[in-house]
This record gives structure tokens, C-alpha cells and sequence, in this order.
């Protein structure tokens, strides 16, 4: 284990025992290792060379203790190499909040997040970092973008929630006030390239509705988000200017003893203004996906998914894109059948595969034009990943 992950575990074990709570304050961690390899187009580091890409890790420490019965702080440190995008040697606060709990009985309770939440974005977003949670070892990239994962994964500000408890069920709300997380990649999705300038968030909201039927046989959801950014250019190019992204995502899953049916579905507004000409624009584009997956025995499942992404539905093909920029049609859509396979041995150890056959590059991560212009339109995504969890 990193030497800092350690000293944190025993800095959190030594605040715990001089406030003893013994009782409340509870450690837990994971890390996973995947090795990728691809035919074409990069995907975390040089995964197309003979001997693919190691440069898939995350390592993670959460700590949570209660100081009354109403209140929870809890926190999550991750490290996490994703290609170029992140490094294992820049950990950060992945979320850490005090929840207070002001009203609960035994049909309702409602309470106040304070901090860095996590963002109620779909099914997912909220458990994305353990890959005890994920139904395979990439989230359908349509919806939950790897490419932009800081901004979606949380925010810093305060979220209210409130759920009742129905005779067969449970809704839940969740609304969220806060200012978004932004980083270079931030920046090359939304401009094309980095080193342009900084962006700083806005301020934005999130808000979920989520109804579980009969302890979870089915879920039901609506999310919406409108996250907002100011640019602040260095130079006339591409000027200073404001961001927004407006999704609605719409989740079901139907789940029985053996068997689980999952399907989102997301339109996304994505706006920009007040930069040079060719730098703004206004493109709405639609994700969806429809997944099966099967439980094989207490230790085994498979997954069969359908992912689809397109970046703007009134240029579906990409052919009016491609006309007007000189880039290739196909990084504006994506097509990706999943197939992989889960192995659980015991609670805290899991080995997964899968394999992607995909047609168009529309979430894969890219740094620059050069990079989009080498780029294959058919290609094939082999993972493989162990995780332990503590």
C-alpha cells in the first residue's frame, strides 16, 4: 500500500481513539489494477502497443465515524492513473461531508449534505469509484464519461435530500447547490485542446427524484443537472467565455433473483458563449444504453450492454461536423457492444473482464486536434481487473 494512504489510515485510527467512538468510526479502502490493450486508438496510456496499458489504477481510503446519532462525517481520499488525465502521484479529496440528519422517524427523514457531495447523477455516479459497485469495469461511457469524470463526479457546496418510506417502497429527493470540479480535460472537451486558459466553476444544481419498488425489485429515476463555467482565457484565442451543460437522464432497473435489466436514457444540452466565433456553439446530443446481466452462482456474472452516444442530433452521421471542421465524422458518435464477466471469490477480491466492440470515438479521452485526426473508427477495448477491497 502507498506510504501516504497508510499514514492517513493511522492518522484517522489515532483521531478516532481520542474522541472515542469505537463504535461509530469505521475505515474501509480498495484498490484496483487493469491492464488494457486495444487494436486501435489509445484508451489509458499506449493500450494499442503489443503489451497494452498498466495505466489503469485507483487506490482509494474512506473513513466515517458519527459524533451524535444525527450527525455523520465522512470523507474518501482517491489516487487514481487514468492515462495522461490523472496521476497516482496527485491524490485528492474524492468527497468528504458533514451530514446532518434534522427530522427522521419511522415513515420519513430528511437531512443537509455540507461539503464535497457526490453528485446523484443516474444510477452509478454515486458508487463509481468501487469496482465492487460497477456492474463491469467501465460505466457505460455514454452516460458516465470517463472523459469529464471530475466535474460529474461531485461538487463543493450543500445538497438536501428527504425520503419516505411507502408501504412497498421508498422516494427519495436529492437536490444539490454547489460549484462544479474542473480540470485540463475539462478544458480540451470542451475547446479541443488545453493550456488555453483556466476554467473556474459556476454556480451550479443537480436534483434527483428515485423511486425503489419492493426493497429494490425495481428502480425508477429522473435526474437533472445544469452545471455552469467561466473561462478565463490567456490569450485572443479562443477569448474568454461561459459554459453550461443542461442533462436529463431517465434510469430504470428491473431486478430479479438471478437476473438484472438495466436501460438510461439522457439528453444533454451543451452550450457555449462569449468566445471567438468558431468556439461557441450550441449542440444538444442524446445516450442511452440497455444492459443484461446475469447472475452465475454466488460468485460469478455476466454482462451483455448496448451503449450508444451521439454528440449533436441534428448531425447524427458527424457529416456536417466533419464538412466544417476537417475532423472525422466519427468522433462525434459511438456504438459499443459489452460483453465481460465478474469473479468474486470471496467479499473482498474480485477479478473482471470484458471486452468493447465500438464503432466511432465519441467519449474516447483525446489531448488534442493531431490526436483526433489519428484516430480509427473501428476498434475493439480488452480489460482485464483485479480489486481488493478492506
Amino acid at each position: 500500500m502507498p506510504s501516504w494512504l497508510s499514514a492517513l489510515g493511522l492518522a484517522l485510527a489515532g483521531q478516532a481513539q481520542a474522541m472515542e467512538m469505537p463504535d461509530t468510526f469505521q475505515v474501509h479502502g480498495f484498490m484496483s489494477q487493469a491492464l488494457i490493450l486495444t487494436d486501435h486508438n489509445d484508451f489509458f496510456g499506449p493500450s494499442s502497443r503489443d503489451t497494452g496499458s498498466l495505466e489503469y489504477t485507483e487506490l482509494g481510503l474512506n473513513a466515517s465515524f458519527r459524533p451524535r446519532s444525527n450527525v455523520l462525517v465522512a470523507g474518501q481520499v482517491l489516487a487514481r492513473r487514468a492515462g495522461s488525465m490523472q496521476r497516482l502521484d496527485e491524490p485528492e479529496l474524492d468527497y468528504g461531508v458533514v451530514d446532518y440528519q434534522f427530522f427522521t422517524d419511522n415513515y420519513a427523514n430528511a437531512g443537509i449534505q455540507l461539503g464535497r457531495f457526490k453528485n446523484p447523477l443516474g444510477l452509478y455516479n454515486q458508487t463509481r469509484d468501487v469496482a465492487a459497485t460497477r456492474p463491469s469495469i467501465l460505466l457505460p461511457q455514454s452516460i458516465y464519461f470517463d472523459r469529464t469524470r471530475k466535474p460529474a463526479l461531485s461538487a463543493d457546496g450543500a445538497m438536501l435530500y428527504a425520503e419516505e418510506f411507502l408501504n412497498n417502497g421508498s422516494v427519495r429527493f436529492q437536490f444539490g447547490l454547489g460549484s462544479p470540479r474542473l480540470d485540463d480535460q475539462s478544458e480540451v472537451s470542451v475547446l479541443g485542446a488545453e493550456n488555453y486558459g483556466d476554467f473556474s466553476g459556476k454556480t451550479s444544481y443537480i436534483g434527483q427524484v428515485r423511486y425503489e419498488h419492493g426493497g429494490g425489485e425495481f428502480v425508477l429515476a429522473l435526474t437533472y443537472a445544469d452545471v455552469n463555467a467561466e473561462f478565463d482565457s490567456r490569450g485572443a484565442r479562443p477569448g474568454s467565455g461561459d459554459f453550461s451543460f443542461q442533462p436529463w437522464i431517465l434510469s430504470f432497473q428491473y431486478n430479479l433473483e438471478n437476473w438484472s435489466f438495466t436501460t438510461e436514457y439522457a439528453i444533454r444540452n451543451i452550450r457555449t458563449k462569449g468566445f471567438v466565433s468558431s468556439y461557441n456553439y450550441d449542440v444538444t446530443g442524446e445516450s442511452w444504453y440497455v444492459q443484461l446481466s446475469r447472475r452465475l452462482g454466488s460468485e460469478w456474472q455476466w454482462l451483455l450492454r448496448y451503449d450508444s452516444l451521439v454528440t449533436d442530433i441534428d448531425d447524427r452521421s458527424g457529416k456536417e461536423f466533419a464538412q466544417t471542421s476537417g475532423l472525422p465524422a466519427f468522433t462525434r458518435y459511438a456504438k459499443d457492444w459489452t460483453t465481460g464477466v465478474q469473479w468474486q471469490p470471496y467479499g473482498r477480491f474480485m477479478v473482471s473482464t470484458e471486452l468493447h466492440h465500438i464503432q466511432g470515438t465519441g467519449w474516447l479521452p483525446y489531448q488534442d486536434r493531431a490526436e483526433l485526426m489519428s484516430q480509427e473508427k473501428y476498434w475493439n477495448l480488452l480489460l482485464f481487473q483485479a480489486s481488493y477491497f478492506f
